[in-house]
């Protein structure tokens, strides 16, 4: 094992991934911009690094800087976590050429997958089956337009040089396809540098699910478990859980089989995911991309199979064989396909505002208090006086919760979401409890268009009593602390402490 870890990342994953360099018995190099000098990631590690401003491109996203601070402070590899710099191969080679390990599949992997395209054909290799598209970028608006004649319509706009939902465009008809054509090559030269595009059929209500694998870079690849990540906004995921519900079992060893397929072709080290749309009335299943690196939702298969991925990353990084990593780290081999005896559903929480267009909402937090007890999981840097910016990814915490069917499951999950209370911010908090509380998601009968079908932002008539009596609670305990102690009333407390919830927000004011 490693004796000293980088960790180029922030906020919870960087939380994560130090606690399992710890649990490994090594150090923790934490690196940090100015926004982020007093966070937890960086009191937690044993060496901390300054960056640079709170602009990702002068601080995260700065390649030379953070091989500098490995080298600064002799760390041997460096885990990227995910975003920011953790799928880009220039990145990777340049930790090899610096003689630090870069805890992740190969910069030739990282190439091939991170080009939408080159991973297609990838996928085709191996066997997989593809939404209809164009084989590659269209070079003209008069080709695009003639391609598109012939998918047929309604179609996605895609970027070729990157994931995540940017710059995508649906097309339903000929008569905005130019304007759509124009708008996602804009876009995806903005955020990738290239604004290459190809264009994919749109299948209409999918749902998102995905297969986490493992690789040795050498040809052996194993299929971990497989999520759905269908709750979506905006190509965002917002609730993953696995495994996914209600798949036949035909289906489940199929996804299994393609993503390992495709992890071979690839020559894939590490933890990665391979996502998929599968049409539940055709029953076909379709590749859309790998992700190379550990995904946001990755607890959840955590959960279900007992493995601990980084744990196996980092061991498989310092020279353990993949087998004998993956063992170390809790995983049991399962026969292709095989479903889990554990459900773990996950809530992501961000700062953002689901009743205001889903604004990015900025400030300092006030109360936080995560949930706890059996089952429940938070993975979170969230404590109170944390400046929330808009310089970064608005994700604060992710709330898992699992048990031995889908029904307990969610009732944890709904408990864990009632106690979790965050204030000084908006919060996707309401959106969690609705969605969680909907019918068809109890039913499992979800898609990607589950939130632009039923979301209306009207939480109102979602209220718990229980949430509404523990947010008087927590205006009261805050304001006898303040008188007690003759301070003033943290951030964030008043008659809004319980923003999630219009009810609530009534009952806090009368509380005080």
């Amino acid at each position: 094992m490693f004796r000293r870890v980088l960790v180029a990342n922030r906020g919870e994953i960087a939380v994560r991934v130090i606690r399992a360099i710890h649990e490994l018995g090594a150090e923790a190099v934490a690196v940090y911009s100015d926004a982020d000098r007093g966070a937890r990631h960086v009191r937690m590690a044993e060496h901390a690094v300054r960056l640079g401003p709170p602009p990702a491109a002068e601080s995260y996203l700065d390649a030379a800087r953070i091989l500098d601070a490995a080298r600064a402070t002799g760390a041997e590899a460096i885990h990227p976590g995910y975003g920011f710099l953790s799928e880009r191969g220039a990145f990777a080679r340049a930790c090899a050429g610096a003689g630090i390990v870069f805890v992740g599949p190969s910069p030739n992997t990282l190439d091939v997958t991170g080009d939408k395209v080159a991973a297609r054909a990838l996928a085709m290799e191996a066997g997989a089956r593809l939404v209809p598209g164009t084989p590659g970028p269209v070079e003209t608006e008069a080709a695009a337009i003639t391609a598109a004649s012939r998918i047929g319509y309604p179609l996605l706009i895609k970027a070729a040089a990157g994931g995540g939902g940017k710059g995508m465009q649906v097309v339903r008809d000929p008569d905005g396809f130019a304007e759509a054509l124009a708008s996602a090559q804009r876009i995806a030269l903005a955020a990738f540098g290239d604004g290459s595009v190809y264009l994919e059929r749109l299948v209409e209500r999918p749902r998102h699910v995905e297969v986490q694998i493992f690789g040795d870079g050498h040809g052996d690849v194993v299929a971990i478990g497989d999520r759905d990540c269908s709750i979506q906004r905006r190509y965002q995921k917002v609730i993953e859980e696995a495994p996914a519900p209600g798949l036949d079992p035909e289906v489940r060893a199929r996804l299994h089989t393609d993503a390992a397929a495709i992890g071979r072709a690839a020559g894939y080290a590490g933890a990665g995911t391979v996502e998929f749309l599968y049409d539940p009335v055709a029953r076909d299943v379709y590749f859309l991309e790998v992700n190379a690196r550990l995904q946001v939702e990755h607890p959840v298969t955590e959960m279900v199979t007992g493995v601990d991925l980084v744990h196996a990353q980092l061991r498989l990084a310092a020279g353990t064989p993949m087998r004998e990593a993956l063992t170390l780290a809790g995983w049991t081999p399962v026969t292709p396909g095989h479903e889990p005896p554990l459900v773990a559903i996950e809530a992501r929480i961000c700062a953002e505002d689901p009743d205001a267009g889903w604004a990015p909402s900025a400030g300092r937090l006030g109360v936080v208090r995560e949930p706890s007890g059996p089952w429940v999981r938070v993975d979170s840097a969230c404590e109170p006086g944390l400046e929330v910016g808009i310089d970064y990814d608005s994700l604060l915490a992710k709330v898992v919760a699992w048990g031995p069917t889908r029904p307990v499951a969610l009732a944890r999950l709904r408990r864990a979401l009632d106690e979790h209370v965050v204030t000084g911010v908006a919060t996707t908090l309401p959106l969690h409890r609705w969605i969680v509380r909907h019918p068809e998601f109890e039913a499992g009968e979800v898609s990607t268009s589950f939130l632009a079908d039923h979301w209306r932002g009207d939480t109102d008539h979602e209220v718990d009593p229980a949430v509404a009596s523990a947010a008087i609670a927590v205006v009261r305990a805050a304001r006898e602390n303040a008188l007690a102690n003759r301070v003033p009333l943290p951030s964030g407390i008043g008659a809004d402490v319980t923003p999630w919830l219009v009810t609530a927000r009534r009952e806090a004011a009368r509380a005080v």
